[in-house]
């Protein structure tokens, strides 16, 4: 009688525990839905207690980075334009908003929260119709300049008293990138982690790409495009995700060196080798007018290892090329 050949017990432990139900998580992060697919082998002990340090992660750095929090460091930086010791993290953080400042010639930049703040209040807050008055516009925009951004060593300082900073176009990216390295410090590999931003690590267990839908400017709730990723990160911005009047022609995206918001209904997505990298350069390309494809082209060139689908107000969807 033949014989199947032995499977090996460690391969036979793999393949038992191949479709095991993955362990699921859905929350907040920065004031946005967050979620984790982490597939543990059958091993939920271990599982349960990677999320736990995950999601300390989690508070670690919104306690640096979320202008909801009056204790946090950013807004203790925005109140009184200094920093004294800043953590190693807030100091790599804003130097690769600084970077991807210039990189965009200013489009992106991390100071714009004036400008934000202006717009907040006089839509939200003062619940007007009209737009700003376009002095108040200049006011805030002088106030605005990621070269008055300052940092020396672990202090960084902000030039001008008013000049106050948002990390919101790359932070989520930074803490999804954050909690999958906690996730594989625990030794899983199988992950799909979305901090506002999500990273897909390795494959799934069955070697299958993650499916990732691209939400349609128009109704956000469903999907228009899917993309298949693998060991890569997906990162959308589009004006859609908050509109500050009812007609939806100013959003939460300003443009620093004009002061206006990027037009409402578009999305640009970036896939990325890490979520930092692309929550900060989709913001970018979100940011430059969608006439201006050379801008956007060249942009996209100085981050090696990326590439953008567009999503115009029509709902057609193109790759950046």
């Amino acid at each position: 009688m033949l014989m199947a050949a032995a499977v090996p017990l460690v391969a036979w432990r793999v393949q038992q525990n191949a479709h095991a139900a993955p362990l699921q998580w859905q929350g907040l992060a920065m004031g946005a839905p967050a979620s984790v697919i982490l597939h543990h082998g059958g091993d939920t002990t271990r599982a349960q207690a990677a999320l736990t340090a995950t999601l300390a992660e989690v508070n670690r750095l919104e306690a640096m980075f979320s202008l909801f929090r009056a204790d946090s460091l950013i807004s203790e930086l925005n109140r009184s334009g200094r920093l004294k010791d800043a953590p190693p993290e807030f100091v790599s953080l804003l130097g690769t908003a600084l970077a991807m400042a210039a990189a965009s010639k200013g489009v992106f930049d991390p100071s714009i929260q004036p400008l934000w703040r202006l717009y907040f209040e006089h839509f939200v807050t003062g619940a007007n119709t009209a737009p700003p008055a376009a002095n108040q516009v200049a006011q805030a925009r002088a106030l605005v300049g990621w070269q008055g951004v300052q940092i020396t060593g672990s202090q960084v300082r902000l030039a001008r008293p008013g000049m106050a900073l948002s990390l919101n176009g790359v932070a989520q990216g930074f803490i999804t990138d954050r909690c999958s390295t906690v996730l594989r410090s625990h030794g899983f590999s199988h992950m799909l982690v979305d901090m506002g931003e999500p990273r897909a690590v390795a494959p799934k267990p069955d070697g299958s790409a993650w499916q990732i839908g691209l939400a349609d400017p128009r109704e956000p709730n469903r999907a228009i495009h899917t993309l298949s990723v693998l060991d890569q990160a997906v990162a959308t911005s589009g004006g859609y995700g908050t509109r500050l009047d009812d007609a939806g022609l100013y959003t939460h995206l300003i443009n620093a060196r004009t002061g206006r918001t990027a037009p409402a209904y578009e999305s640009v997505t970036v896939v990325a080798p890490t979520a930092t990298q692309g929550d900060a350069l989709s913001t970018a390309l979100a940011l430059i007018p969608s006439t201006d494809v050379s801008a956007r082209l060249a942009l996209l060139r100085t981050q090696p290892g990326c590439r953008a689908i567009c999503i115009n107000h029509a709902g057609q969807v193109s790759e950046l090329s």
